[in-house]
């Protein structure tokens, strides 16, 4: 599945599922984003992701691990610009572990939004019914969002901030939404392309 929308600027991008074949596109994103990016991101200062994590986080199945990828399809190389990641709770099958980058470029213009909402049609299509979301109180973009899909905090480990967010809540707060033009785009072509 190939959903094809465009950013609050025009910008066209494409988002599909992360594949096997993706880890390079996906360790060149990572050297892409700031140190400070990557802190917010991987709670580390790692300049590059380890060979293991790379392969861990292209290692896809549509249903214990969710990923989608979304590219720049204006230019040949189509190089990677957000991805997001949904990992299946072995102990509560009904939650997964939510997370997502964008490529400090590409920030403030929509995407991120675009990309959570492509994950959360796909997370309740695979019959999840939550999110968990580990989020560094200093990272304001992170908690915006977050807070506009309705999380609720349920803990504090280590630093970090833990928050439940309701999938079909969200998903009804992002139909709502109108400032994101590429919004409509994703349902629509989701809908039309699951049905």
């Amino acid at each position: 599945m190939t959903i094809n929308a465009h950013l609050n600027d025009g910008l066209p991008v494409c988002i599909r599922r992360v594949r096997a074949e993706d880890e390079q596109r996906l360790k060149d994103g990572i050297a892409q984003l700031s140190p400070q990016s990557r802190y917010l991101r991987f709670f580390s200062g790692m300049k590059e992701a380890p060979p293991q994590v790379l392969r861990a986080l292209t290692s896809v199945d549509g249903h214990n691990h969710i990923a989608w990828g979304a590219l720049r399809s204006d230019l040949p190389d189509t190089p990677a610009l957000g991805v997001v990641h949904a990992f299946r709770d072995a102990q509560d099958p009904d939650k997964a572990e939510f997370s997502v980058a964008v490529v400090d470029a590409y920030h403030g213009r929509g995407l991120a939004r675009l990309l959570t909402a492509v994950l959360l049609l796909d997370c309740a299509r695979e019959g999840l019914g939550h999110f968990t979301v580990n989020i560094l109180p200093e990272n304001r973009p992170a908690l915006t969002l977050a807070r506009s899909l309705g999380a609720q905090g349920v803990g504090y480990d280590s630093g970090v901030s833990v928050f439940d967010i309701n999938i079909a809540e969200a998903l009804q707060a992002m139909r709502e939404e109108t400032d994101v033009p590429g919004l409509a785009d994703v349902f629509a072509q989701f809908a039309a392309e699951a049905g």
